[in-house]
């Protein structure tokens, strides 16, 4: 909203400089944005005199000026019949902007230079005149800025304000507040209507056929009227506030609307079918065409204003085309209404219309305002043109909403403010910004709301009243006692921090994405149809189609994360994220959460430098990185075993391992489908891995046990085994640990080979067996036989060969 201080001074005296005032509009709730002045656009037009003036040589109507500026000398071509020798004018010098927009700068007219322009008070929005030059008091100093040398400003706040504050979107409405703060009195226009001739109920009616969109709608009718162009003191008004004059009936409006709040609309009567109004709905799919010349199609529930045979304005929202104020319009049908915010706001967002009136309506008008909007634009159109006022006035209405009635109890009121005022206090707060109070007795007061305040309804909107009154700056800092000691935190919570404070060091990203994804989400990861993952919960008002349905999945998230970052030439990523998926239920029960934690590598393994090569990641990367996480967490048990090439929907068959902690699945990892990278438009290989954090947080122990240093050396033995290729390595680590042997202590793969000489169909494994004893230094002849004896069993089991 903004605010002229010109404008304000015309309802209310005001002494407070700009920055002050501004301050306290600020503490009594109205936040004022920004303050600027609305003659700074003068500072580059200063003061001129004319010191020569000669023919323009090649044009008769024009001449080159030469212009003092006090301490400079200008060539300036000018029009102006009555440029002269000695005048004084405005002189817009180059890199200035006029009102109207015309940018000033150096230009050769007809082959002469003009450093600038001398201005009409038109040009330069001080006047309408614009027949000559603007002449000045000839002991005005030259090259003084005109701002300063007529003693132009007028402060503009800009402020923004709350939705429940409707009453605020007017001048007057502001004006209230800064009465009430500064302890003065508002001036309200009084009306003093003209004379009328005839009864308008002989000439029109006002029929509303939908009463609970439109209780009330009023109207008044005037003839010889003649369209032209505004005063300029309304012209003037309407720029203080950013609106641009058109002609004096619709500037009227405008000017009611800003000064009141009321947004009225003026028809041209004899563009109205059988000279009357109908309010009514709109017939489904039916095309109108709006002020701006653009045809919309309406819905069966959006508010019209009919003449007798078709719509010619969306009710609070936009006229139409087929009844606007034209240069030739004699009679004027004028409106004023209350319209049910509710639906004007769905009409404006439905057809994506935004208008000065829209956004008073929806927000609330005073209902009770109407007529006084509308006696003061019908007088001010009377007046500015020429016309002749019919008498009398329509005003259909039905239940308009009553002054809401309250108790406002005082102790209540300090005890959530943290004030000590007294009842007194309290009711001159209130009857300052013209709410009517009445003491009840002991602790109670009385209050009812004028009809302009349609937010109040309930005690403490009133208590809120009482602190914008009081000022917010004026209420005492208080703390909350917080207690020294915090909550303590959940083992899940814990766990949680853990993992990611893991995930960090290992170099992964947290990526944190929407828990809504695309209803085809589960297409693309190629989920088969009976897969519980396809049971999505719909989104019944989505943010946008991309995002109609709850994830089952994380992965989806993920792999647009990466879509976007490669894109834009970020080709390696390590993300992982931790969240909750949803899985849909029966109609009558909530969807099934799990709590999942996914992550994806792609790229590069090392970067390229002086000291290696660049190296791209495998699956091999991903499953040590889960190896380490697991690790830390103190989970040893955990085994990786092939995934069946059935069960490989959104990976790579051959390529994807489960990951078993004690026999129990709580994940897997693996290489992404081909199919799926290319549904996300991912042209390079990517690696996957979800584990189920409940599955996975059973297993890992609240404490461990420390053993002490071992004190005597381990020694190692190497062991390769030529198997049949189909079996898992794991296959093999497994049976040595479950020989329990005591002198064993560790068991790990190291080299895998296959191709000549190996034999077609095998390959061949190499562990590292490591020994070591808790009481002695184990002797050569112990181990090796030791370890032949392990190497003879996994050959018998196996049905291994060794190498020759």
């Amino acid at each position: 909203m903004r605010v002229s201080l010109s404008w304000l001074k015309d309802y209310v005296d005001i002494t407070l400089p700009a920055g002050e005032l501004a301050h306290r509009l600020t503490m009594a709730g109205l936040e004022v944005e920004t303050v600027e002045d609305r003659f700074d656009y003068l500072d580059k037009v200063v003061v001129g005199r004319i010191t020569a003036v000669a023919p323009h040589p090649n044009a008769d109507k024009l001449t080159v000026c030469r212009v003092d500026t006090g301490g400079q000398s200008y060539s300036v071509v000018c029009g102006a019949p009555n440029a002269a020798e000695g005048l004084v004018a405005p002189l817009a010098l180059p890199g200035c902007e006029l009102i109207d927009g015309v940018q000033i700068g150096e230009s050769t007219i007809r082959g002469q230079v003009s450093h600038g322009m001398l201005c009409s008070a038109g040009e330069l929005g001080l006047d309408t005149d614009r027949s000559g030059l603007m002449g000045l008091d000839a002991a005005l100093k030259p090259g003084t800025p005109l701002n300063r040398a007529l003693n132009l400003s007028d402060p503009v706040f800009e402020i923004g304000l709350t939705p429940n504050r409707p009453d605020c979107l007017s001048i007057l409405g502001i004006a209230r507040e800064i009465a009430a703060f500064a302890g003065i009195f508002i001036r309200k226009p009084e009306i003093e209507l003209p004379e009328t001739s005839g009864d308008i109920a002989t000439q029109t009616s006002v029929t509303i056929e939908a009463p609970e969109h439109c209780p009330r709608y009023a109207a008044r009718l005037l003839s010889g009227i003649t369209v032209a162009p505004s005063p300029f003191w309304l012209q003037d008004r309407l720029r203080s506030v950013g609106l641009r004059p058109i002609n004096n009936l619709v500037d009227i409006t405008n000017f009611v609307m800003m000064e009141t709040g009321q947004p009225l609309h003026a028809f041209d009567f004899d563009n109205l079918e059988e000279n009357r109004i109908v309010v009514s709905t709109a017939s489904e799919g039916e095309a109108f065409t709006t002020l701006d010349g653009k045809e919309r199609r309406m819905q069966g529930d959006m508010l019209m204003i009919c003449d007798g045979r078709k719509p010619v304005g969306i009710a609070g929202v936009m006229g139409g085309l087929n009844s606007e104020i034209e240069d030739g319009t004699t009679r004027v049908l004028l409106e004023s209404a209350y319209f049910d915010p509710i639906s004007i706001r769905r009409t404006a967002k439905r057809l994506g219309l935004n208008t000065d009136a829209s956004h008073r309506f929806e927000r609330g008008v005073d209902p009770h305002g109407t007529l006084y909007a509308l006696d003061r634009a019908a007088r001010l159109m009377a007046e500015m043109g020429g016309g002749q006022m019919i008498g009398g006035t329509i005003d259909e209405s039905y239940e308009l909403p009553a002054p809401c009635r309250l108790d406002l109890s005082v102790a209540a009121t300090n005890r959530l403010l943290g004030t000590g005022l007294d009842a007194g206090q309290i009711g001159n707060y209130l009857r300052s910004i013209e709410f009517e109070v009445t003491e009840k007795g002991g602790d109670t007061l009385q209050v009812q709301a004028p009809s302009f305040r349609v937010d109040v309804s309930r005690p403490q909107d009133l208590m809120e009243e009482v602190a914008r009154c009081h000022g917010y700056d004026n209420i005492p800092v208080s703390h909350p006692a917080i207690p020294s000691t915090g909550s303590k935190l959940t083992r899940l919570q814990t766990q949680r921090r853990r993992i990611r404070s893991r995930m960090t060091g290992l170099g992964f990203a947290e990526s944190v994405n929407y828990s809504f994804i695309h209803p085809a989400s589960a297409d693309r990861l190629q989920l088969p149809m009976d897969d519980e993952r396809r049971r999505a919960v719909t989104i019944l008002n989505p943010l946008t189609e991309d995002q109609a349905v709850m994830r089952t999945s994380l992965l989806p998230g993920l792999l647009e994360a990466a879509q976007r970052n490669i894109a834009r030439q970020a080709r390696t990523l390590k993300l992982y994220e931790i969240g909750k998926t949803f899985l849909g239920a029966e109609e009558d029960q909530l969807p099934r959460e799990l709590e999942i934690m996914a992550g994806l590598w792609t790229g590069e393994r090392t970067a390229s430098g002086w000291f290696a090569k660049s190296e791209p990641c495998d699956f091999y990367d991903l499953k040590g990185t889960l190896e380490a996480l697991l690790l830390s967490l103190n989970v040893s048990t955990a085994q990786y075993s092939s995934m069946p090439d059935a069960d490989c929907h959104y990976t790579r068959p051959g390529a994807t391992a489960r990951i078993l902690v004690n026999g129990a699945q709580i994940g897997l990892v693996g290489e992404l489908h081909p199919k799926v990278c290319a549904a996300y438009d991912l042209k390079q290989p990517v690696f996957i891995f979800e584990i189920e954090l409940d599955q996975l947080l059973l297993h890992v122990p609240d404490a461990i046990q420390a053993q002490p240093v071992p004190r005597f050396p381990a020694t190692s033995r190497d062991v390769t085994l030529i198997i049949e290729k189909q079996l898992e390595t794991q296959a093999i680590l497994d049976d040595i640990r479950q020989l329990r042997e005591p002198l064993v202590e560790q068991v790990k793969l190291f080299d895998l080979f296959e191709g000549r000489p190996i034999p077609q169909g095998r390959k061949s494994v190499s562990l590292r067996i490591t020994y070591r004893s808790q009481e002695t230094t184990l002797e050569d002849d112990a181990v090796n036989q030791l370890h032949k004896r392990i190497t003879d069993g996994l050959v018998a089991t196996f049905k291994a060969d060794l190498p020759a």
